[in-house]
């Protein structure tokens, strides 16, 4: 299959309004400009490189090609440059990608996620990680990573400050983190190009592997995905949804799969591959008057 080069493509084309809804909505939170400060004098973003140069191998042409040349591929796609490293760790018997470094980002798949996906669902999982590149949006995903550690050193070392990241700050950074994926699969899309490659992948996240994925299996999930879809998120229950977006062993392939059928069907997905609107579409203006809550729309934390 030959896939399209993206050239010029920007995040904001494919941005899932619920990821734009929860970041405005985080960056409004007080003491946000305090945990950056705070993740900065940590030094987390260099302790994230060194974990994974120390203790994980580091993909080249040489030792893993074609795991190598698939990752190439995705960020060529997709315009990312420069090329970040990409390292290979220890299977978990389950599929795991992740990536990390603000300054110089670098991507790590375990050697489940290498041993489970074939070539063309590598593209999805890779374009899903090197999406958090494109919207230049790292610093707050590296953030969420390493909350439990920074809750526990800002209140042991700051007074007050522990309790306030325990509040709405800590449920607003995962909540944003879980709308992104959204906007990350869309990625992982646009990488793959195949809305059947895109599903099988998720199916297999979600621990189904290769033998199981039969007709029938995908099509009823296919069907379980749309039903879900359906849902008004301002249907669920207040306490449900807190406990679901924090809890970060929970992959919702069901759900991120019902929302990017709903982008396909949109039509939008088509425009992208056919290079239609690939540039940052005009802001919508703002009404007078307008308070910053009623710009920010959805968010789980202000609206039920």
């Amino acid at each position: 299959m030959t896939r399209k080069i993206l050239t010029g493509l920007s995040s904001k084309t494919y941005e899932h309004p619920f990821d734009r809804k929860a970041l405005a909505s985080l960056q409004n939170m007080p003491g946000v400009s305090l945990l950056l400060k705070k993740v900065n004098e940590y030094g987390i973003d260099r302790l994230l490189r060194l974990q994974s140069l120390g203790s994980e191998i580091r993909i080249s042409p040489r030792n893993f090609p074609q795991l190598h040349q698939t990752f190439v591929e995705t960020c060529q796609i997709l315009d990312v440059a420069p090329l970040p490293e990409l390292y290979l760790f220890q299977g978990t018997g389950h599929i795991q990608s992740y990536i990390v470094g603000v300054e110089k980002p670098l991507v790590g798949i375990n050697l489940d996620g290498m041993e489970w996906l074939d070539p063309d669902e590598l593209l999805y999982v890779f374009g899903h990680e090197v999406a958090r590149i494109k919207s230049q949006h790292m610093v707050y995903h590296q953030m969420a990573i390493v909350m439990p550690t920074l809750k526990n050193l800002l209140s042991s070392t700051t007074l007050g400050v522990g309790g306030l990241v325990a509040s709405g700050m800590e449920l607003g950074l995962y909540n944003w983190r879980m709308m992104a994926r959204f906007t990350a699969d869309r990625a992982g899309l646009l990488a793959c190009q195949d809305i059947d490659v895109a599903t099988t992948t998720l199916m297999k996240l979600a621990g189904l592997p290769d033998e199981y994925l039969t007709t029938a299996v995908i099509e009823d999930f296919l069907i379980q995905a749309r039903e879900f879809a359906s849902n008004s998120f301002d249907t669920v229950d207040k306490v449900t949804k807190i406990l679901s977006y924090t809890e970060p062993g929970l992959s919702w392939v069901v759900m991120r799969a019902g929302e990017l059928l709903k982008w396909v069907d949109s039509g939008e997905y088509d425009n992208l591959i056919q290079q239609k609107n690939l540039n940052i579409p005009e802001e919508p203006e703002e009404k007078e008057g307008e308070t910053p809550q009623e710009k920010e729309g959805w968010n789980f934390l202000t609206s039920w």
